[in-house]
């Protein structure tokens, strides 16, 4: 029987589309020498990939693109209880041990989540993630991000008498951006592909932000998950999702070729996801 007997008429365009996604990565890859059919998962990449047993499920986490929600899920998932999403609180949801990821397993039993488990990416407009990051970590005070790397950034591109002075700027935080070697840096804005090496690790299902609750109700249809649980709409904070026209104000604010580079930067993901 086929998906589209099983779930209706709309998995076809879904099953279409994501022949498309899986299509243009299968084709770039190898075109920018990130292939290797010899290469075995490292240690920072299992960390990645998040691990539902009951339903067959490997996760690849991508901050901004709707990680903690999916979280969320594969808790409800694991842990079989009744209680919708939205009780789940953003904090615990990312520090509970209830949640397991690939590393956590032994090398035999990680090739074989591989190879038997439905595997999926999320991603989304490289620089809208860039932007969404800056006003979700430094619009406020306070934490790890608010403090200890705002005062970081502002350190390096401010007089001493103004740091204390203000949340740092899009411009500042690009600024700091477009020094680091993308391979150092923070999850929430490292680029995607070195998050989660799609070019190695054969995703079955990409899904887009763009289309989240379409791509995510697809994902929980083919793993089989109860009706009960769908993707929740939650945001940490109560601001304005961060959407194109948002993304299109902070990233005007920039300098051409500061922007120039910030895209460089990102330049694989824009390529390897179709967001050219």
């Amino acid at each position: 029987m086929s998906l589209v007997q099983v779930f209706g008429d709309g998995t076809n365009e879904i099953s279409i589309t994501q022949q498309n996604r899986k299509s243009i990565l299968k084709s770039a890859c190898p075109q920018r020498n990130l292939s290797d059919p010899l290469k075995k998962i490292d240690l920072f990449h299992a960390k990645r990939l998040f691990v539902e047993k009951n339903h067959k499920l490997i996760y690849c986490e991508v901050p901004k693109v709707g990680c903690s929600n999916w979280k969320r899920i594969i808790f409800l998932l694991k842990t079989n209880i009744s209680v919708r999403a939205n009780y789940i609180d953003h904090e615990a949801i990312h520090s509970t041990k209830f949640i397991k990821r690939l590393s956590d397993f032994p090398p035999e039993q990680q090739q074989m989540m591989l190879q038997k488990y439905t595997k999926v990416m999320f991603t989304r407009d490289p620089l809208q993630r860039i932007v969404s990051a800056y006003r979700d970590k430094f619009l406020h005070s306070g934490g790890y991000y608010g403090d200890h790397i705002a005062n970081r950034i502002k350190s390096m591109f401010r007089k001493k008498e103004d740091q204390s002075k203000d949340n740092i700027s899009f411009e500042e935080f690009v600024r700091y951006l477009i020094q680091k070697n993308p391979k150092n840096m923070d999850i929430h804005w490292m680029p995607m592909h070195q998050l989660c090496d799609p070019c190695n690790i054969n995703y079955d299902i990409l899904g887009k932000f763009a289309t989240l609750k379409t791509d995510s109700d697809y994902v929980l249809k083919v793993i089989g998950a109860p009706a009960s649980i769908r993707y929740p709409d939650i945001k940490q904070y109560n601001e304005s999702r961060t959407d194109e026209k948002i993304s299109k104000y902070y990233l005007s604010k920039l300098p051409l070729p500061m922007l120039e580079r910030l895209a460089q930067i990102y330049k694989l993901d824009y390529i390897l996801f179709d967001y050219l």
